[in-house]
């Protein structure tokens, strides 16, 4: 028999309705209403437990404890809200509100399996209300339209975007995690491996437009471009001819030797000696700033390593952020370029198939207040990149601080437990989908439950995420393990040396 929870009750709209219930249905349970002909669903918002008998105006707590010993609560209902998500087979908005009086039942399995489960995708828990009924999300609407996981700390934000990675493995996806603290390196993944990449630039595949932001050569500064361009060129030549180089190297002692010529001439032209003189200064502290990066040419082209079909880790932690910063740009605007040339001319370098780019601690390269110079390219791939196959994930546990545009552009969120009404107030402003009663609900979620929106889930909903079954990552340390660790550690040593110089006799 249909479970029939209440029924429509003071006035209805097409988007929400009131009802009124002598059971006791959940805050997040899936309903439906049958209305004009069809099935419309919806999710219970808001609850408020009152009585018949008992009024606001009684504040006497014994009249109430005695009403109540005579009456029971056979008298008391509840009273909700419920948002209308729209018909089960087309999620259209129905035209006419629902008639008073409109049973209001709770959702079958069946239904919710219709909802959240008929597409095609992968799997990252279940409803939470139902957690039997498992949500999968469109993985090519998640990967083209692109996707923010955010949290606040420890909300469970590293296992979620853990299990997005091993369900797209399943799949044969190719992944890159831009690693900020180099946690995935250390982690198994059971449906698929990982490839380590080195987080280092070969100077050669560096453009002279890179060279000229790493150098702080304005474009005013046309002297100091034309001796920065001439000594590119001649590095690239002799790396291509076969000559041995060392290509930064070749490109400093060439202004060396362009300033001895200017020097030598017979007329001289300060200015340009000054000029060389500059490119050939600002090259050499670039290489004292970003040596961690660009210290070798024998480096593999960091995107052509890149493996199919595999999650390949880039670890930045051992990076300052202006190398972080630095490293990020080249790989993602290499990654874009190469992704539009196999899909238009198919000349210059290509890129045969799509890539899922994960940020960690995006908020770091894509900051609301600071200008970084892989902040561009973040904005613009999420802005471009579904025309080319080039998916960009943002994850981060400080939403506000996260650039507002790049924000914006994504069209998939998975919200975690968010609480401090600033980070909040960020997400909703820049997405349409995150609306005022699901931001309500952020502070309540427990560890690992999330809010799921946007393209890649039919409706939003309220979702209990698997737990990650391979190798945990972002876990909190065991602090008090650690101490333990090294007392006993300290101890052991002390004891060693008192036993050293027992046998020395000293």
């Amino acid at each position: 028999m249909t479970d029939i929870i209440g029924r429509c009750y003071g006035e209805t709209s097409p988007n929400s309705l009131s009802f009124i219930s002598k059971k006791t249905p959940t805050v997040n349970e899936y309903v439906y209403i049958e209305h004009d002909g069809r099935t419309i669903m919806g999710i219970i918002d808001t609850l408020l437990r009152g009585s018949f008998t008992l009024s606001d105006d009684l504040l006497d707590e014994d009249s109430i404890g005695r009403i109540i010993d005579i009456e029971g609560q056979s008298d008391q209902y509840i009273r909700g809200e419920i948002t209308i998500l729209g018909d089960l087979e087309t999620l259209e908005i129905p035209r006419t509100p629902a008639p008073i009086g409109t049973p209001v039942k709770k959702a079958t399995i069946e239904q919710l399996e219709k909802l959240f489960s008929s597409q095609q995708g992968i799997t990252i828990g279940g409803v939470l209300s139902q957690p039997e009924v498992k949500v999968k999300l469109d993985v090519n609407k998640m990967v083209s339209r692109h996707l923010g996981i955010l949290a606040m700390t420890g909300a469970g934000k590293s296992n979620a975007t853990s299990v997005i990675i091993d369900e797209l493995l399943a799949l044969g996806g190719t992944i890159l995690v831009l690693d900020m603290h180099s946690e995935y390196g250390k982690t198994t993944f059971k449906n698929g491996e990982k490839k380590s990449i080195p987080a280092k630039i070969n100077p050669r595949d560096l453009s002279i437009l890179e060279y000229k932001r790493l150098c702080n050569i304005t474009d005013s500064a046309t002297n100091q471009e034309k001796y920065l361009r001439d000594a590119y060129d001649i590095a690239k030549e002799k790396s291509t001819d076969g000559t041995k180089t060392v290509f930064i190297e070749d490109m400093i002692n060439f202004a060396h030797e362009k300033a001895n010529e200017l020097e030598n001439a017979e007329r001289k032209n300060n200015s340009h000696i000054d000029a060389v003189n500059q490119v050939a200064f600002k090259l050499e502290d670039m290489i004292r700033k970003y040596r961690s990066i660009l210290d070798s040419t024998d480096v593999s082209d960091i995107v052509s390593i890149i493996e199919p079909g595999k999650v390949n880790i880039i670890g930045l932690s051992s990076l300052d952020e202006k190398a972080s910063d630095i490293l990020v740009k080249h790989v993602l605007t290499e990654i874009l370029n190469r992704r539009k040339n196999a899909m238009t001319t198919g000349k210059g370098k290509t890129l045969e198939y799509p890539v899922f780019s994960i940020i960690e601690e995006a908020h770091i390269l894509a900051s609301q207040k600071r200008n970084t110079q892989s902040k561009n390219i973040i904005g613009r791939i999420a802005r471009e990149g579904r025309k080319f196959g080039v998916g960009l994930c943002l994850v981060s546990q400080s939403p506000k601080s996260l650039d507002s545009e790049a924000l914006s552009q994504l069209n998939n969120l998975i919200i975690l437990r968010l609480v401090e009404p600033s980070d909040q107030a960020h997400v909703q402003k820049s997405s349409e989908s995150l609306s005022e009663e699901l931001l309500k609900k952020l502070p309540s979620l427990n560890v690992g439950e999330a809010i799921v929106l946007g393209q890649m889930t039919r409706v939003p909903t309220m979702v209990k995420i698997d737990e990650f079954q391979g190798r945990s990552v972002g876990n909190d340390l065991d602090i008090i393990s650690l101490w333990q660790k090294a007392k006993n550690e300290k101890e052991a040593k002390k004891e060693e040396s008192k036993q050293f110089i027992d046998e020395l006799g000293i």
